[in-house]
């Protein structure tokens, strides 16, 4: 609209190149020469160690530019197996299983194929149906991007000053809603050094994205030891907060700040441990819990039983909020049920299979096991010293409606939430810095990996392919199977996350 405008035309354009913007549709940038002196700093320190770094960088970017062949190769080998063999409801699915999962304890894993996505096309969290991207985690996520690009151009930057390139600016970006940074240097200079010394300038960006990928990993793998003086582990694991629609909500569930250190007869002494212990209490069958013959008899009163459409059985009324209707056997009858109030059963008892573990000072005693539908699970919590929870439901419900922390603060005045901003961070770093590096590796058009090959070419070719325009069709080659490669892994990785 200014552009259009004859009056305002010049105005704009002469504040917008002042202030080193420049603005079109879905794309805005920033230019500035105030970090030039910073960059010649870094670029002139400790020449000899430079050197060495960035020849690193060179052999690690050659390695990862067929390296992220290979795995995007075998990526979208396993994709189309994975549509050729699997209904697309199974597929929906297993993608939303792990797409993300920043509740749990491991990592952010995300399918490489939506991920490149992501990171290359800038997909809007709310126009992806079904992807389990909490608006709570886009600062994570957009501060790890900028963070990454940051680095990576920073990684360029120093290397093109090492190796007597002109450095002429520093600048961000936003495209649609994606951050990145660049650098501006002066195209005749890397016309004119050799092939290697633009190859240590072209892999330094891919270089500094893995070494900030380590380097967040270790923060990660070392933050008990850092957080030592202020935090201590292996207690339990700290509920640091219950989703609103959570069936851990109400009077008797979990708060934020219990600890908790038993699901079942499952000791939890972390965060894995809970995860483990849901992972193994959803696999496997119901347990049980020893009642004597005297309390089974005292508790029980006449019920009607009947079988529900999945096939298990139903002996209680379905307005009672506290009584379950629990199955057992006897040396007559193997298929007796009961209904009987679940907190006076489980409090003070022995988890069980078989009746033989519920024999005890030749007192009779039953194996009695809550008769629930299929998936569904009876699991008691124990978070000290507040009364168990009885939690009935899937537990994966539980699992992604409750977080909770390894990290218990030593005084009360201590966040809670320092540790888990932490490692969140830390994961979503390991993740895109990653993927950036994975992606910029590529031997794509329009990405490092463009320059890094036809620079590789030209280092290695130059005595086999004396033509230098038999160099550039092998490599547009090249670059054609590449960019063919990446924009089949992009397109089945959206179509696997957005598939009905």
């Amino acid at each position: 609209v200014l552009q259009s405008s004859s009056s305002l035309k010049a105005s704009y354009e002469d504040w917008l190149l002042t202030y080193g913007l420049s603005i079109s549709p879905f794309h805005m940038r920033w230019q500035t020469a105030l970090f030039n002196r910073q960059f010649y700093s870094w670029g002139r320190w400790k020449p000899k160690f430079l050197y060495l770094w960035f020849s690193a960088g060179m052999v690690f970017g050659i390695v990862a530019m067929f390296g992220s062949v290979i795995l995007l190769g075998k990526t979208l080998m396993q994709t189309l197996t994975q549509m050729l063999t699997e209904a697309p409801r199974a597929q929906n699915d297993r993608m939303l299983q792990v797409v993300v999962s920043v509740l749990s304890s491991g990592f952010i894993f995300v399918p490489l194929g939506f991920l490149l996505c992501f990171v290359l096309l800038s997909c809007p969290h709310q126009q992806v149906p079904g992807v389990n991207l909490p608006v709570s985690q886009l600062t994570y996520f957009f501060s790890a991007i900028l963070i990454s690009g940051v680095i990576h151009e920073v990684g360029h930057g120093v290397a093109a000053i090492r190796e007597q390139v002109r450095f002429n600016g520093f600048g961000i970006f936003i495209f649609i809603v994606y951050p990145g940074a660049f650098v501006d240097l002066f195209t005749t200079h890397l016309q004119l050094i050799s092939p290697v010394q633009q190859l240590r300038i072209f892999c330094a960006g891919v270089w500094h994205n893995f070494v900030l990928g380590v380097a967040s990993f270790m923060v990660l793998f070392l933050l008990p030891a850092i957080l030592f003086p202020f935090y201590y582990t292996g207690v339990g694991a700290l509920v640091t907060e219950v989703a609103e629609d959570s069936p851990a909500n109400g009077p008797r569930g979990l708060f934020v700040g219990d600890l908790v250190t038993n699901l079942q007869d499952c000791p939890v002494y972390n965060v894995e441990d809970w995860n483990s212990c849901l992972g193994d209490i959803s696999e496997k069958s119901q347990v049980g819990y020893c009642v004597s013959a005297a309390t089974l008899q005292q508790l029980s009163f006449p019920t009607r039983v009947y079988r529900r459409l999945d096939g298990t059985v139903e002996c209680c009324s379905n307005n009672s909020l506290t009584d379950i209707c629990f199955s057992y056997s006897n040396k007559l009858d193997s298929h007796l049920h009961a209904c009987l109030p679940a907190r006076k059963v489980i409090e003070a008892s022995k988890v069980c299979r078989t009746n033989m573990d519920c024999q005890k000072d030749f007192v009779p005693g039953f194996c009695v096991t809550p008769s629930l539908e299929n998936q569904t699970r009876l699991i008691r919590v124990k978070h000290p010293p507040h009364i168990d929870m009885l939690y009935v439901g899937h537990p994966m419900h539980l699992q992604y409606t409750v977080s909770l922390s390894s990290f218990v603060p030593r005084q009360n005045f201590l966040s809670i939430d320092l540790p888990v901003v932490i490692e969140t961070f830390c994961k979503y770093l390991i993740s895109l810095s990653g993927a950036l590096a994975v992606i910029n590796a590529v031997p794509c058009f329009a990405l490092d990996g463009q320059w890094i090959l036809n620079s590789f070419l030209e280092a290695t070719l130059s005595s086999l392919i004396v033509e230098k325009q038999n160099r550039e069709l092998v490599g547009f080659l090249i670059l054609l199977a590449g960019s063919a490669l990446l924009a089949a892994n992009v397109a089945l990785g959206l179509w696997m996350v957005t598939a009905r």
